[in-house]
This record gives structure tokens, C-alpha cells and sequence, in this order.
């Protein structure tokens, strides 16, 4: 059994945040690796877009994660939409496409709008971080669990998360493990267990 103690909610490193006064950045945990999730208040909780891994502190990947928003590589949504559980994609980024010469063109002709949905989204997600021991094998189990999970589900925890990531599950011959959440807040559509 592995514990998963989720830290948070934390705003984006910095971005200026909407009643959150614990900046990621600010963290013990900022230099740390492991498991993080991206989410916003949505129901007396939260709702998770994405899980993530990373084997470096938690804010170099963070700093990573800003520059391919502000380049268009991820989606960003309309963030009143969103916190309603519904998803209204604004820019649907360069990530699942090509770089294609009218892909950028449309980014160039709409980068005041996407520009600014994307400082709102990253000013409103909430993100959530649990530092463990960075063991490539079990970070990317994890994660894919998480994801795998949250796609079972039903509603806007299985419709808000992207669809297409390159995630590792466990492997046939590989023994499963279970993880455990420990988290201070709601974490929707993530079960207190889980098999990763």
C-alpha cells in the first residue's frame, strides 16, 4: 500500500491568485518530485483536469507547463464554463495537432483572447501536489491510474480530462499496487483507493 498525501490546494506558481494565498512556489513541497494534479473548485471540492508526474521539483515542471500554455501547446478552456463542470474549450492547442501553418495562423490572428483565457485559467487552477519517492515505473503508474480512473467515471469528472495522453498502466506481468489518497479537501471522481 501507498499513500498518496495530497498537499493543497496551491495556486500556479506565479500567477497572481483568486483567494488562494498559497502559492505552489511558496511551498516546502515545491522542491520536491512526484505526483501533482491540476484542478478547480467546482461543488464544495474539486474538479481534476489533469494528473501529472515529474521526477524534478514540482516548480521546474511548473515553469515547463507555463511556457507551453503561453505557446499555445495546451487546451484552454473558458474558466466560468469549466467551474461548472462543463467543457468549453477556447483554444484547443497545438498538443493533439500538427503545428500545421493555419493552426499557427489562427494562433497569431486570436493571441490577445487566447492570451487572456489562459492567464484566467492559470490563475484559477488549483493544483495539488504529493511528494514521493521519484520511481519512474510507479510515477507513471500512478498517474495513468489516476487518469484511467477518472475516465471511468461518470459526468464531468470523465468529460472535463483530456483524452489521448501518453499514459503507462500497470503491465500484465507486473504486481498491483494499491494507493491510497489522503487529501484535506474533496477530490472529485478520486476514490480514497485505488489499484495502480
Amino acid at each position: 500500500m501507498i499513500e498518496l498525501r495530497w498537499e493543497g490546494p496551491f495556486s500556479w506558481p506565479n500567477r497572481i491568485n483568486q483567494g488562494i494565498d498559497k502559492p505552489l512556489s511558496d511551498s516546502t513541497a515545491s522542491s520536491k518530485c512526484g505526483v501533482y494534479l491540476w484542478t478547480v473548485e467546482y461543488c464544495g471540492g474539486y474538479l481534476i483536469y489533469a494528473a501529472g508526474i515529474t521526477r524534478r521539483p514540482f516548480e521546474k515542471r511548473f515553469r515547463e507547463h507555463t511556457r507551453a500554455y503561453l505557446n499555445g501547446v495546451y487546451t484552454v478552456f473558458d474558466v466560468p464554463s469549466l467551474k461548472t463542470g462543463v467543457r468549453k474549450v477556447i483554444w484547443d492547442g497545438f498538443w493533439f495537432q500538427k503545428n500545421c501553418a493555419a493552426k499557427k495562423l489562427e494562433f497569431d490572428n486570436r493571441s490577445e483572447e487566447i492570451s487572456i483565457a489562459t492567464n484566467e485559467l492559470l490563475s484559477n487552477y488549483r493544483v495539488f501536489v504529493a511528494p514521493i519517492t521519484p520511481n519512474p515505473r510507479l510515477l507513471e503508474r500512478i498517474e495513468a491510474a489516476i487518469m484511467n480512473t477518472l475516465y471511468s467515471t461518470t459526468g464531468p469528472t470523465s468529460t472535463i480530462p483530456d483524452r489521448g495522453m501518453a499514459l503507462a498502466p500497470r503491465w500484465p506481468e507486473e504486481d498491483p499496487i494499491r494507493i491510497r489518497n489522503s487529501s484535506p479537501v474533496l477530490l472529485h471522481g478520486l476514490p480514497e483507493e485505488f489499484e495502480a
